[in-house]
C-alpha cells in the first residue's frame, strides 16, 4: 500500500475549498484483539488509521491552512482499559492525547477537540440483546443518535473559547468504572 500524502490530500481539498477551516478526523479501524493476539499486521493498521493519519492530516492542515481547527472522533472506550481492543483502544488514547497537545502546539490560530461517542451507530453484528445489555449500562438509559453527535460537532465548530478538550458523547457511560463491550457480554458463545 502506497502511503497517503496528507500534505497532497489537504492542498488538494483546499483547491476544490478555498476557504477550507475545518479538518474532521473520523475514519476509524476496529477489530478486538488481545495483546497476546495482535499480531504486527493488526497492531499497524489500527494504528495507521486511528491514529498516524490523524496525527499527519493535523500537521498538514496547521502548515497549509494556518488557522480554523480540527476535530478527531475518538471513542468512549478512551475512558476504560478495555484490553480486548488493545491496539484499537491504544490508538484511540494516543489520538485523545495527541488532542490536547496540539490544542496548545497550534494555538491560538488552529482549535484541537474531539468527541468521544457512545452507543450510538452499533454495528449491524450487534443483535438487539446486546445493545439492550449496553443500554442497561448508561446512565441515561438509552442509546445516542446521530442527531446528538452533530449537536456535540456544532457546539464545537461554534464555540472559539474551547480548545483541548474532550466531549463524551455517551449518556454517562464513561463515568462507569468498566465498560460493556461485546467481549463482556454475558450470553457470548
Amino acid at each position: 500500500m502506497e502511503p497517503f500524502d496528507t500534505d497532497d490530500f489537504i492542498a488538494n481539498v483546499q483547491s476544490r475549498f478555498p476557504n477550507l477551516e475545518c479538518v474532521i478526523n473520523n475514519a476509524s479501524a476496529y477489530q478486538p484483539a488481545l495483546s497476546q493476539n495482535t499480531s504486527r499486521a493488526l497492531l499497524e493498521s489500527q494504528f495507521r488509521v486511528n491514529f498516524v493519519t490523524p496525527f499527519l492530516l493535523a500537521g498538514s492542515f496547521a502548515r497549509r491552512i494556518g488557522k480554523g481547527q480540527v476535530i478527531n472522533i475518538l471513542d468512549n472506550k478512551i475512558a476504560y482499559h478495555q484490553y480486548q481492543y488493545s491496539a484499537y483502544l491504544l490508538s484511540k488514547k494516543s489520538l485523545a492525547e495527541f488532542t490536547r497537545m496540539a490544542a496548545l502546539e497550534f494555538a491560538p490560530d488552529i482549535r484541537v477537540n474531539g468527541i468521544a461517542p457512545g452507543v450510538t451507530l452499533p454495528m449491524e453484528s450487534r443483535d438487539s440483546a446486546y445493545l439492550s445489555w449496553r443500554i442497561e449500562g448508561i446512565p441515561l438509559g438509552k442509546k445516542g443518535s446521530d442527531v446528538q453527535l452533530m449537536t456535540a460537532l456544532d457546539y464545537l465548530l461554534k464555540n472559539d473559547f474551547v480548545t483541548g478538550q474532550i466531549l463524551f458523547v455517551d449518556g454517562g457511560e464513561s463515568l462507569n468504572q468498566v465498560g460493556r463491550n461485546s467481549e463482556n457480554f454475558p450470553d457470548k458463545q
